[in-house]
């Protein structure tokens, strides 16, 4: 069982390695939200790409990278993976949404049609070069009902995703019939105020399904305690009485690793200087 927190930062990144985490998720949302932006496909490959390299230069963690739609038709797909596979990707998910794209857990939704999303993954098949894990996202349960998302499912399977993502299913007992019905592995979504009941990642084990993200989780508790502090601070003009609430100096310095990087730079300079010392004699 996977269990992968969402990241948004190579910090956060940092924070869920030593957390104790398997993988990470990097949520488009949460990125085109960390941008101020909605979660409407508003996102460039350009972006996604290099946020997702700097958040693989720090931690060690495979990390799934949520593309939304690929970033355009089938020959965006294209280089969308490739693109992911020299930034070192685990995984890239790719969703059957109508641009603009929104929220899983959102009315309003479209899919495209089957062959639409097949003719996308056929060609991330085919231009993956680095064995990313190719997961298929299909939105269809809200749109076309329970047994489309499945037959899209088998669909997808036969066109090279690895892993299916069936998104907002509404019941435990979707879940385990979905689970009865496709014969692969699963990837389901524990996010917060939408129509999947609340679930351990225990229970998604117990049901049979192999990786369980919590993509926005990190990103609204960050939300929350940056909103509340700044209210503190704009009320008090001061930051003292919510400092037990502030991670310190030497705690963010543990985090980054910032000793390991002093330390080189002096066993650098003592190099440096014995070299010199050696020419000048």
């Amino acid at each position: 069982m996977v269990v992968a927190p969402g990241v948004f930062s190579p910090i956060v990144a940092q924070l869920a390695e030593r957390a104790g985490f398997n993988a990470i998720y990097f949520s488009g949302g949460g990125f085109a939200n960390l941008l101020g932006m909605p979660d409407l496909g508003v996102s460039t490959l350009t972006e996604v790409s290099e946020a997702t390299r700097r958040i693989i230069y720090v931690s060690e963690l495979p990390l799934i990278v949520d593309v939304d739609t690929g970033f355009g038709e089938a020959v965006n797909v294209i280089r969308t993976v490739r693109e992911l596979g020299a930034a070192g990707a685990a995984a890239a998910q790719i969703e059957d949404q109508v641009m603009p794209k929104r929220c899983g857990h959102l009315e309003g939704k479209e899919v495209v049609e089957t062959d639409e999303m097949l003719k996308k993954l056929i060609s991330a098949r085919e231009a993956n070069k680095s064995d990313i894990v190719l997961i298929a996202r299909t939105d269809a349960r809200a749109v076309e009902g329970f047994d489309s998302a499945v037959e899209r499912a088998k669909a997808y399977l036969k066109a090279g995703a690895e892993v299916i993502f069936p998104e907002a299913l509404e019941s435990r007992e979707e879940f385990r019939e979905f689970r009865k019905k496709v014969k692969a592995p699963l990837l389901a979504n524990m996010t917060e105020f939408g129509k999947t009941p609340y679930m351990s990642a225990s229970e998604f084990d117990q049901m049979g399904y192999n990786i369980v993200i919590f993509p926005m989780t990190p990103f609204r508790a960050m939300l929350k305690s940056v909103k509340m502090a700044l209210e503190v601070l704009k009320r008090t003009g001061t930051q003292k009485g919510i400092l037990k609430d502030l991670m310190t100096r030497s705690e963010i310095y543990d985090v980054i690793d910032y000793y390991r990087y002093e330390q080189t730079d002096k066993r650098a300079m003592e190099t440096a200087r014995r070299l010199d010392t050696a020419d000048t004699a």
